[in-house]
């Protein structure tokens, strides 16, 4: 996160863009080299803008192509730039300090960078449409994986006019996410973008959502002008078109730097274990609890996580939720494991069979 006392003293024109005396640093070697530094605003077709202390300039990525393309030049990284050359060249990118990366939508096991360097996830859901609080869980799994801090931003909140009513809805996304700030806001109004634009102006923050979530607008509300194309939702669905294709690093007029990204129809998992268990913090914290310390919450005796289902404490869908996101990031790391990934197939249907039946006989006993 930036330094607000080497900003407020530095003279370096990368300042607004979230360089600090830790980058300075990490910097040191290359800048013997003759190298510029830059911060990578925007990637497409193996060419990047950077904006450096002289200005954007368009480079190449040649030099930068690892077999991981979880390591390929993505918006928010810092480079080390050859500014002297034609064409000009990223030579290397700055170790990240955090890193927001999904699972592709391809069989093969890759991870996708989506956003570098960034010190709040903010996750936008649409007050249009009944909220998907699954899909806000499975956002902040990645968020609270990368290393920033998730904040979520209920968008649209006009639409709900009735003070109680959105008190309501409020509870009910804190309550799917524990420790992180849940704030209605309004591009229309302005309700909340006081809140959200100070914020966003300690650091980076990147923006999060599926289509129709109203990211673009609240881009131009914090931005103050219309940079962002918007179009209509459909009213079916409360879905849109992408109106964002690449993601782009935007300076803010209050400070701070926004990165917003295209809405993300897949929001895969991507070895996300600690993100998962930070969402459920509930969850884990109940299963402290059991007698069993590999104890599946499923059938078996002594579990505090289902002894608090019972009584009203934890709500069952909390519980599925986590199951079905802990699954699936066990299948993703067991994705290049044959052996492994045979025998969690095996311990799931033991699980799942006994979960369907304990839960059965709990039905019956209150019918």
């Amino acid at each position: 996160m930036n330094h607000p006392s080497f900003q407020a003293t530095s003279p370096h024109p990368l300042a607004p863009y979230g360089w600090d005396e830790g980058w300075e640093a990490e910097f040191s070697v290359y800048a013997e080299q003759g190298l510029v530094p830059g911060r990578v605003v925007r990637v497409d077709r193996g060419q990047c803008d950077v904006v450096t202390a002289d200005g954007t300039v368009r480079a190449d990525t040649e030099f930068v192509v690892p077999r991981d393309p979880v390591k390929v030049v993505c918006t928010g990284d810092w480079a080390a730039v050859d500014a002297g050359s034609d064409p000009r060249y990223v030579r290397t990118l700055l170790p990240r300090r955090t890193a927001f990366v999904r699972s592709t939508s391809s069989k093969r096991s890759e991870g996708q960078i989506l956003a570098a360097n960034v010190d709040y996830a903010i996750v936008a859901a649409s007050l249009a449409v009944e909220l998907d609080l699954g899909r806000v869980e499975r956002f902040l799994a990645l968020a609270w994986e990368s290393g920033a801090q998730p904040l979520v931003v209920l968008t649209k909140a006009d639409l709900v006019p009735d003070a109680t009513g959105l008190s309501y809805l409020v509870q009910d996304v804190e309550t799917t996410a524990p420790g992180v700030p849940v704030l209605p806001v309004s591009a229309v109004t302005g309700d909340g973008l006081d809140v959200l634009v100070a914020v966003v102006a300690g650091g980076t923050s990147v923006l999060l959502g599926q289509s129709g979530a109203g990211k673009s607008t609240l881009a131009n509300a914090l931005l103050g002008e219309d940079v962002m194309d918007v179009r209509a939702t459909r009213d079916v669905d409360g879905k849109g078109r992408h109106t964002t294709t690449t993601r782009n690093l935007l300076l803010l007029p209050g400070g701070g730097v926004l990165i917003d990204t295209p809405g993300l129809r897949g929001v895969g998992l991507w070895d996300a274990e600690t993100g998962v268990g930070q969402v459920f913090s509930e969850i884990e914290e109940l299963a402290e609890g059991c007698r069993f310390q590999d104890c599946a919450h499923g059938s078996e005796p002594g579990c505090a996580v289902l002894a608090a289902i019972d009584s009203g404490e934890l709500p069952e869908r909390r519980l599925e939720s986590y199951r079905k996101l802990m699954r699936e990031n066990q299948w993703i790391v067991a994705k290049t494991d044959a052996r492994l990934r045979a025998e969690i197939r095996r311990d799931w249907k033991r699980k799942g069979a006994a979960g369907r039946a304990a839960m059965e006989a709990k039905r019956g006993r209150l019918r």
